[in-house]
């Protein structure tokens, strides 16, 4: 090999290192799922300050200027926060309005990006007419049977093709493993939820289709849904995942992934797949016990609740990046049954997590800081799975 050959070679593998180096989360994992984040409206329209008629999970910060680029180099599937639900595509009986979920999915679409849908059937931010009648009464079986086809007929119609996959059914049990009392339930029973799956599936035969819950790390809960659906997949009921929302609290930290890692487990016994669909990890104490993401949970602000408003500590981060590696790990043991982690929230300026369950609070919650800069750990996410240049071929290489 010639000195000319040599340098060439030597260049060639300098570039391969620094592209692997550059290499961002979605491309590292692309072999083993698919890596999604939520987006709210104000990202899709890159607005600069934020007006919204309607109640959200989450936006603190008011700037959402540069966070749609962010999404496309780092993610490849989204997954709208809010503008698919009921209370916003379908607010009254018979009016459909789609224009923020058309802006949403057409944007993501154009970008290159899958997407997700969220949610046809919950019983949270679902429109108020949807479980009475003209006199203020609990429909009838029958009709709240019309009025769930018509609406997942309706919406999972209108984007048939656009949208890949979809929650159908979303928060449908209690922490113990018992179906919800949600009006739902109060009036079809838990028939309300292969009833939502027969009608996504009847609407679109080639999306997939989703159950979503959370504090899918309890024991009992993971017990009490995969008992549930058992009987159902073994009749054919057309499901394609469990969703596991994965709002994690790090003082969980010792505890929390072998629970993970048992919910995992038994959904692989299921037949399908599962997914991490709403991923965020709360850095903040937690004195009251709360869990998963029942938005009903709301306590009050005091200052020690909120230790790290001025920043967190070296101590703190590196916790924090310990926790992250280790979830990572977890998630490589079962890649074969993982089809997607989702985080939730793009950035810690409009993590959800900063209001709850105790508003104004300053949470670190997710994978990029409050000026979108990607954390440090999540190279050493990447470094888990990234290939390595071969130190024999470098030697070989310099030697000829």
């Amino acid at each position: 090999m010639n000195f000319r050959t040599t340098v060439l070679s030597l260049i060639a593998i300098q570039c391969s290192v620094l592209s692997l180096n550059a290499q961002t989360l979605k491309d590292a994992y692309r072999d083993y799922w698919r890596t999604c984040v939520s987006v709210n409206q104000w990202e899709v329209a890159a607005a600069e300050n934020a007006t919204n008629k309607h109640d959200v999970t989450g936006m603190v910060s008011s700037d959402q200027t540069k966070n749609w680029d962010n999404v496309v180099k780092n993610f490849d599937w989204v997954v709208a926060e809010n503008c698919m639900k009921c209370e916003v595509v379908h607010p009254e009986e018979g009016i459909y309005d789609f224009t923020l979920a058309d802006e949403f999915v057409n944007k993501s679409l154009a970008s290159g990006l899958k997407v997700h849908g969220h949610c046809l059937i919950w019983h949270s931010q679902c429109a108020k007419w949807f479980h009475y009648d003209k006199e203020g009464k609990l429909v009838s079986p029958e009709v709240l049977k019309k009025r769930m086809r018509e609406h997942i007929y309706t919406i999972v119609s209108h984007f048939k093709g656009r949208v890949s996959s979809w929650d159908v059914v979303n928060e449908a049990f209690e922490d113990d493993g018992s179906p919800r009392k949600s009006l739902f339930y109060q009036i079809l029973g838990t028939d309300y939820i292969p009833l939502a799956f027969q009608y996504a599936h009847e609407a679109d035969p080639n999306a997939e289709l989703y159950f979503n819950d959370f504090s899918m790390f309890k024991k009992e809960k993971v017990d009490g849904i995969t008992n549930f659906f058992r009987p159902l997949i073994n009749a054919g009921l057309p499901i394609d995942a469990i969703g596991l929302q994965g709002h994690m609290i790090l003082e969980d930290k010792d505890w929390l992934l072998p629970a993970y890692d048992y919910a995992l487990t038994e959904i692989e016994k299921l037949g399908v797949q599962a997914c991490f669909s709403e991923i965020d990890l709360s850095v903040l104490p937690n004195p009251y016990g709360f869990s998963g993401a029942n938005i009903s949970d709301r306590f009050s602000y005091t200052p020690d609740k909120d230790p790290f408003k001025n920043g967190l500590t070296k101590e703190k981060e590196a916790e924090i990046a310990e926790y992250w590696v280790n979830f990572y790990k977890l998630m490589i043991k079962h890649k074969d049954n993982v089809n997607r982690l989702g985080f939730w929230c793009t950035n810690d300026a409009n993590s959800w997590r900063n209001d709850f369950p105790i508003r104004g609070r300053t949470d670190y919650a997710t994978l990029f800081d409050r000026q979108n800069n990607l954390k440090p750990f999540v190279q050493d996410i990447i470094e888990l799975v990234k290939p390595q240049v071969s130190d024999k071929k470098a030697k070989k290489t310099k030697k000829k």
